[in-house]
């Protein structure tokens, strides 16, 4: 059982990952910047896991450093879920820049370890069975792509913290995430798009979940950039 804090709990991928880190038995402080937006049976303001497999239910926010720093003390595990909404997204990249700060103030003059960190990538940085990045083909919105590039430019970032210093990861989605079915089965990856035998890459947000618990559970992937696909 981990001791998780998790930022965006309220959103499509984090209230999903919520769900299957509980429904786990792992112990999960649900971070968020108005907790009346997480109104769950049993979850209160501070402690453990309460009965029931309720989280936590915490005001905090990943931009600032000092809540991080807050939310992670004592914690195995800090995962961002954090998505700019339809505001800028650059925020992603601050927020990335945030996490990593607010973790690296703990585990200083003989505190417990810091924990590790998890994060939400996206696709756009992936390589095609064609040889392009996703984000070089052509058609995709230019609001997509400003998203797209800012997750590759919070990665870029990740690739610079040392891993010894801050043990991170970052799961990229297939091309395509949409709400669906909890299978449990999925392909893993690194830098390429996972594709089945049609060229299709799809993943539901349930099992994208699945496997972000997945890897809280195993840390198979630490320094480094891994994505699903089915």
């Amino acid at each position: 059982m981990a001791k998780i804090a998790l930022f965006g709990a309220t959103g499509a991928i984090g209230s999903r990952v919520l769900r299957e880190a509980l429904g786990r038995g792992h112990q999960v402080t649900a971070v968020v910047r108005d907790p009346a937006r997480l109104a769950v049976a049993g979850a209160g303001d501070a402690g453990t896991t309460g009965a029931g497999g309720a989280p936590v239910v915490v005001r905090g926010n990943v931009l600032d450093p000092a809540s991080v720093t807050e939310a992670a003390a004592g914690k195995d595990v800090v995962v961002s879920a954090f998505g700019p909404g339809p505001g800028d997204p650059g925020t992603l990249v601050s927020a990335v820049k945030s996490l990593v700060g607010g973790v690296q103030a703990l585990g200083i003059d003989g505190a417990p370890p810091r924990p590790r960190v998890i994060t939400v990538g996206g696709a756009g940085s992936l390589r095609t069975p064609g040889g392009p990045l996703v984000w070089d083909e052509a058609g995709i919105p230019e609001a997509v792509l400003a998203v797209m590039h800012a997750h590759g430019e919070a990665l870029d970032f990740l690739r610079t913290v040392p891993v010894d210093e801050v043990h991170w990861t970052s799961l990229s989605p297939a091309a395509r995430i949409e709400p669906g079915e909890r299978t449990g089965t999925y392909r893993l990856g690194l830098d390429d798009l996972v594709v089945d035998d049609d060229g299709r890459s799809l993943i539901s947000m349930e099992d994208y979940a699945v496997a972000l618990v997945d890897e809280i559970d195993r840390d198979a992937h630490a320094g480094r950039r891994f994505t699903i696909g089915y």
